[in-house]
């Protein structure tokens, strides 16, 4: 079957793919959404594992959505909400804990507890953070243009890119080159003495590469983390009310009452490219799609070397493909619960629940968490960041029952020997072994749990490596390299064919701006 009549395909329905299609549908332009599974999402998705109870399987938190993405869709009329995450647990191995609240004051007396020196050096690190935050955060709505280049419209966003640089003060210049560059640790290190407070920052560093804390350009990671808002509060995590596939829903749901459609189940084998022009897409099923312009929210490697010919593609733009990071390092391990694991540090405080838990309690901790997974095994003792969404949205589990997300490093993709049933559940086992050791009755309440590995997250999504991010943050892989030098601006050699998902500029995260910055280019080339 052949149909004709689009102005836009777009691959992949997950977040950054549905927010294209939004953008153009609202533009009056006739849009498909070509989803290979059944439902859309992606990795931002929602699903009832286990009867009753509702897993974020992959993504789980929100903080980086843009806001003018959140307006311009009007996505709460689509059912959007997003509930606050109101703390961070930490519990230590002596039984104590640290954490930090969304009360400023309450965040500092707790630290005090374990340092005076680190409480005091808790408002200046705060405050530099932001403005270092503030600062990078116009990079983010800036097309990235090659520095080579003479074209007008690279010289242009030069010229943009300098006029934000001299808007920095000395101090921020100098704070910025520093962080592009340096480990979370050391940047760490220089603020605060406390363990568990080092270790549950650093880990803020490390989600989505693999690298350990003490790697150079994680420091960038920690700030790429730090970016994040809800509803005007800067650096505000939260959990979307139907877990993140509620968020891939309400954008769905934008997109449809715009005039786009929405196919599942619906793979694409190649992209059909005439003329050096994309002109549209052969699905698996043998039908054909054609549309003046096609946009890929897959990650690059799938975008450039499985859907096109290499004959279309310049050779240093497939080599630089090919050498772009995109080994998963993270799993996730969701769980069904009867009731609430009791930590020892605060066993009757339920309070914690409704936050986030964090088992990072020093750096050397998740250092050591990286020294086995660069040795191609999974953690014994890993990072955990867990949440509870049944305590922050009731809907997510049976009443009086409850789920626990738990987000884990490491888990390197390319494990020796390959991943197998054996070593799912043996990872699984070390993320209830770890976290016995804080909640000595997790076991007792556990009915069910779900172990995903990033070979898990390819095979699903569709992901390459299992990358969260389509890539790792490095520097190397930011901004105009990102995901290859003069081929950072989401045009790609092929007329008509756009790169617009998390591979591209800003990078990973529930953020949009990648399919944003895509649908807005397509509408400005005539599409």
């Amino acid at each position: 079957m052949t149909t004709n009549n689009y102005d836009a395909i777009i691959i992949g329905g997950g977040h950054n793919g549905l927010v294209a299609a939004a953008y153009l549908a609202r533009a009056g332009k006739k849009v498909v959404v070509l989803e290979r599974r059944d439902m859309v999402g992606g990795a931002t998705i929602t699903e009832e594992i286990i009867p009753g109870f509702k897993f974020t399987e992959f993504s789980y938190v929100v903080s980086l959505l843009r806001p003018e993405i959140i307006r311009d869709l009007k996505l709460p009329q689509h059912g959007l909400k997003i509930l606050p995450l109101p703390s961070t647990f930490t519990p230590m191995d002596n039984g104590d804990y640290i954490a930090g609240w969304d009360d400023h004051d309450t965040t500092r007396r707790e630290i005090y507890r374990h340092s005076p020196k680190d409480a005091e050096a808790y408002d200046e690190y705060g405050r530099r953070m932001a403005r270092l935050a503030k600062a990078i955060k116009p990079i983010l709505s800036i097309l990235p243009p090659d520095p080579t280049s003479l074209h007008p419209k690279d010289l242009m966003g030069l010229l943009k890119l300098g006029q934000f640089a001299s808007s920095l003060t000395e101090k921020e210049l100098y704070g910025l080159a520093k962080i592009m560059t340096q480990s979370a640790a050391d940047m760490l290190e220089e603020w605060f003495e406390t363990p568990a407070l080092l270790g549950t920052k650093s880990a803020s560093g490390i989600i989505g590469t693999f690298l350990g804390p003490r790697s150079p350009s994680t420091a960038y990671v920690l700030l790429h983390h730090y970016m994040g808002e809800i509803d005007g509060a800067f650096r505000a995590w939260g959990f979307a009310k139907g877990g993140t596939g509620g968020i891939a829903e309400a954008i769905a749901s934008s997109a449809r009452a715009f005039g786009s459609e929405i196919r599942l189940n619906a793979t694409v084998k190649q992209v059909i490219v005439k003329g050096g022009r994309a002109v549209g897409v052969a699905l698996e099923n043998g039908d054909e799609i054609y549309a003046k312009a096609v946009l890929s929210s897959a990650d690059p490697f799938v975008t450039f070397l499985k859907l096109v010919e290499a004959k279309h593609l310049p050779d240093d733009l497939i080599h630089s493909i090919q050498k772009f990071r995109t080994r998963g390092s993270s799993g996730k391990v969701n769980i069904a619960l009867s009731e609430l694991p009791r930590f020892t540090a605060l066993p009757d405080q339920n309070v914690l629940h409704r936050g986030a838990v964090s088992i990072s309690p020093s750096i050397d901790y998740i250092e050591r968490a990286y020294d086995d997974a660069k040795y191609g095994r999974f953690a014994k003792e890993p990072y955990i960041d867990m949440i509870f969404p049944s305590m922050i949205d009731p809907d997510m589990a049976p009443p009086g029952k409850h789920v626990m997300s738990c987000f884990v490093q490491y888990a390197p993709y390319d494990i020796e020997g390959g991943w197998d049933d054996a070593k799912r559940e043996a990872f699984g086992e070390s993320v209830i072994s770890t976290t016995e050791r804080y909640a000595p009755n997790i076991r007792r309440p556990t009915l069910g749990k779900q172990v995903i590995t990033p070979a898990d997250i390819e095979n699903i999504t569709g992901i390459t490596g299992g990358n969260i991010f389509h890539g790792e943050l490095l520097l190397h892989q930011l901004f105009f390299m990102r995901p290859a030098t003069q081929w950072a601006g989401f045009r790609t050699p092929i007329n008509g064919y756009y790169l617009a998902g998390s591979g591209a500029h800003p990078g990973g995260g529930i953020m949009g701006s990648p399919g944003k910055f895509a649908a807005e280019l397509a509408l400005k080339d005539g599409i």
